[in-house]
């Protein structure tokens, strides 16, 4: 039985027609095709053309109007699949060099729970067994976006359970960094505007240092 081909496929297709199938810009059309099981391959082809600004030889002047017009991806997936390629890259060499045939479908990770460990990745306030387990249920047993964020939540939550006059003094640094942005933001309004006195910007310079200092 024959596939049934959605339009956009049928316009990277098109897209296809002419260009030389042994080409870069001929592999990335392809890997979108097979977008679904194949992102880490059109990661992988997509860090080329980035690094080496090859859409501007394909007539594109900026990364995200090649990613948008010629294989339909938005800039902010785009980026998230750079992001998970280059993490693999960088910090798990040995599963990009897996032989796909022992990696079934059902156990590839999402390019969004990918993201989604390498953000994890990033937190201090995850001890690194906890972590080490998480990557083992993204990278080995294909957990979904949702599992790792909830699994993240948790353990954040039990850290803060564990160490809460730490986490107190988080959510106050939050806040007081919140609140400086607020005020620089009404007082730049205040500037601009002319509407209230002068003396309400020195009042909000001083409370702006005062909290400053909270966080010096």
């Amino acid at each position: 039985m024959s596939r049934i081909k959605t339009r956009s496929i049928e316009n990277i297709e098109r897209r296809m027609d002419g260009i030389d199938s042994k080409s870069l810009r001929y592999q990335v059309l392809q890997n979108v095709k097979d977008f679904k099981t194949s992102w880490i391959g059109l990661g992988q082809a997509l860090c080329t053309v980035w690094k080496d600004k090859l859409y501007k030889e394909w007539g594109y002047n900026q990364f995200d109007t090649y990613t948008s017009k010629e294989i339909g991806i938005r800039k902010q997936t785009a980026m998230k699949l750079l992001k998970s390629y280059y993490f693999l890259e960088k910090e798990e060499p040995k599963y990009l060099g897996k032989n796909p045939e022992d990696i079934t479908p059902a156990k590839v990770p999402s390019y969004e729970t990918v993201d989604a460990l390498r953000l994890a990745s990033r937190r201090k306030d995850i001890d690194r067994a906890d972590y080490v387990r998480m990557k083992e249920n993204v990278l080995e047993s294909g957990k979904d976006t949702r599992d790792v964020r909830a699994a993240l939540t948790q353990l954040i939550k039990k850290r803060e359970e564990l160490e809460p006059e730490e986490a107190r003094a988080k959510r106050r640094m939050a806040v007081i960094k919140r609140l400086i942005s607020l005020l620089k933001s009404v007082r730049q309004e205040i500037k601009i505007t002319k509407l209230l006195p002068v003396e309400i910007i020195k009042d909000a310079d001083r409370l702006i240092n005062k909290l400053e200092s909270e966080i010096s």
